[in-house]
Parts: C-alpha cells; structure tokens; sequence
C-alpha cells in the first residue's frame, strides 16, 4: 500500500469510527457506523447516524405549505429508518392500493366461449408449439375483437381468424373460419403452371377491414418467393 492509501483509510477511519458518548446506552456498537451501509442494512433499527435535513429545500418547502403537509398523496418520510425498511413500508401500500382492483376486475372476467383448436399429447415434453403469431385487434365502429393466428400441425398453409362481440352475450357471424392461400398467386406471380404452396410467416390487422400478411413458398429451395399481401375482411 502507499502512504496515500493508508492516510485514506486512516482518514475514513477517523471520521466515521470516532467514540461517540451519547450512544454509549445504545444497542450495539457505540461508535459510528459508515454512513452509506447503515441505509442498506435489513432491519427496523433507527439508523445510527440518520441524515441532516436542515436547509433541504424539499423539506423547508412541506413545511411551509399548508396543504401538502397533512397531503395523503405525498408518501411519509423516515429519517430514521433505512431503503429496506421504507421499501416494505412501499410495497405494502402499493399491494394494498392494487388489492382492491383486483378484486373487482378478477369477478368480472368470465368465460365467454370455449373451442377446441387441436388435440395434443399427454406428455407435456413431447407437446409442440402449435399456435404461432396470435394478433389481437379491436374493431371499435362493429364493436368486435378478433384475433388472428396459425396452426403448426397440417395447416401451415392457413390463417385463422376468430372474432367476438364485445358484448358477450350477443354473437356473430362464422365465429372462427380459416383463409387458406394454396397456390391462388400463381398467376400474378409466374406464368409457369408448378405448384406453388404459401404459408404464411406473419399477419396483422392493417385496418378495421383489411389484414395484411407475409407469405412465403413452401418449397425447400433457395431463393423462395415472398409476397406482401392485402386481404379485404370481406
């Protein structure tokens, strides 16, 4: 170690681990503690060398104002207490505040309706992800929801569209129906008669009436086609 070094320590030593009489009938060490650690310790203690507020501006501003210093909206303040002990102080009136809704919003949610998209194996290990890109929109002028998404197992040739009244207890049209793509391009895109099949690597709602995907060959070749693609609801 060098000479700085050491004076450092010695420095740090002397101003923080000095007697201090007036805590001789403390628990604990009588002498005090490093400033920043006391605030990271888990306990309820008060801290032993609490901060000097005097001439915070934060504070001087709260006392002279009438209607903040009595404000529920301003969290309370513990001088003497350490971050872990004002943290669970936090953390309990936020659990408290998020109760309530809680209560409320999980009565309200039921199940509405219930289909079966596919059957898998019993084995959780051995269960594929079979439902891809599910996208949900609203549709706020017809007040339906729908969501769009695909099927891995013998379909990926397929987009599937669900949609729902937003009023559960009234219903529409083909809940669910699937769009399937084939080889409906082929003439817009070659003039050569092979068999092209798409699936689709990706959908969205481009507007309440229109759904945009991204379709690519099927093929296992390089060089495979991709297509844009608009699709009127209708």
């Amino acid at each position: 170690m060098t000479q700085k070094d050491i004076t450092f320590v010695a420095d740090f030593l002397t101003e923080h681990f000095n007697e201090a009489p007036e805590l001789y009938n403390r628990k604990g060490k009588y002498f005090n503690v490093e400033r920043v650690g006391q605030y990271l310790k888990d306990e309820d203690d008060d801290l032993v060398s609490p901060p000097n507020t005097e001439g915070n501006q934060w504070f001087n501003f709260l006392k002279t104002s009438t209607h903040l210093k009595e404000s529920p909206l301003l969290f309370p303040y513990y001088p003497e207490k350490s971050l872990h002990f004002v943290k669970r102080q936090m953390e309990g009136v936020i659990d408290q505040c998020l109760q309530k809704p809680a209560d409320v919003i999980g009565k309200s949610v039921h199940q509405a309706v219930c289909m079966s998209l596919y059957k898998t194996s019993e084995s959780e290990d051995s269960t594929p992800q079979l439902f891809k890109l599910p996208f949900l929109w609203n549709d706020k002028t017809s007040n339906i929801h729908y969501v769009l998404f695909t099927i891995l197992e013998n379909s990926i040739s397929k987009i599937h569209i669900l949609r729902r009244h937003t009023d559960t207890s009234r219903s529409v049209s083909n809940g669910i129906l699937a769009v399937e793509f084939g080889n409906f391009l082929n003439n817009s895109i070659s003039d050569s008669s092979d068999s092209r099949c798409y699936s689709c690597l990706d959908a969205h709602f481009y507007d309440d009436e229109t759904v945009t995907v991204v379709l690519k060959e099927s093929v296992e070749q390089e060089g495979k086609e991709r297509v844009l693609a608009q699709l009127p609801l209708s």
